[in-house]
């Protein structure tokens, strides 16, 4: 395969999805390679997870930066050095300055736990619930400056089952966020390898 797209995967937390990108990138067919873990929470268990599976990882404390503007720029920094041509934001509780997603802007990939453009924003599985949903899932998305609402790329769709919570709900689409998440990175890098071709060419 032609060089693989250096992808970095912005997390804040276990980094499940995470791992479904880095346990797909093994593959060698996979059009991407996991080049870069970064985190804005040091204590973050997907940190030592990306370590052990031998993907470089950058932990940083959101909370010692004087805002987010000198936070973005030292994430931009890291990217720039890792040479990622991909962002996957995987559980990465930080909203994206308009800047920050203009300077990477179609290459900027989310994955959300509702059918956007259901349910945007947070506590997806509760509204879902309280709305007496009879289905729920998730969706990747490229990111826009408007939460949630960039083009979709993917979705994947769940019943609500008689019974449930927000934690078996959650856990239910959570099966589906690792299978659809490689799916969407894969069709994302094929189009840059492809549009890397054309410009060869």
């Amino acid at each position: 395969m032609t060089k693989r797209v250096r992808t970095a995967v912005l997390i804040s937390g276990r980094g499940s999805n995470m791992m479904a990108l880095i346990e797909a990138a093994r593959k060698k067919d996979f059009p991407a390679e996991i080049a870069l873990v970064l985190s804005d929470e040091p204590r973050a268990a997907g940190i030592k997870a990306a370590q052990a599976a031998g993907v470089a990882a950058v932990p940083l404390d959101y909370r010692t930066f004087s805002g987010k503007t000198e936070f973005e720029t030292t994430v931009t920094a890291a990217l720039v050095a890792a040479r990622a041509e991909l962002i996957c934001l995987a559980g990465f509780m930080r909203i994206l300055s308009p800047a920050f997603v203009e300077r990477w802007r179609g290459r900027i990939l989310n994955i959300h736990p509702s059918l956007l453009p259901d349910l945007r924003g947070l506590d997806t599985h509760e509204r879902a619930l309280a709305e007496g949903r009879a289905e729920h899932g998730c969706t990747v998305h490229f990111v826009t400056a408007e939460l949630d609402a960039g083009p979709i790329v993917a979705q994947a769709r769940v019943p609500v089952l008689p019974g449930d919570d927000a934690g078996l709900l959650a856990a239910r689409v959570l099966v589906e966020e690792h299978r659809i998440y490689p799916q969407a990175l894969d069709a994302a890098a094929r189009a840059v390898l492809a549009a890397r071709a054309c410009s060869a060419g």
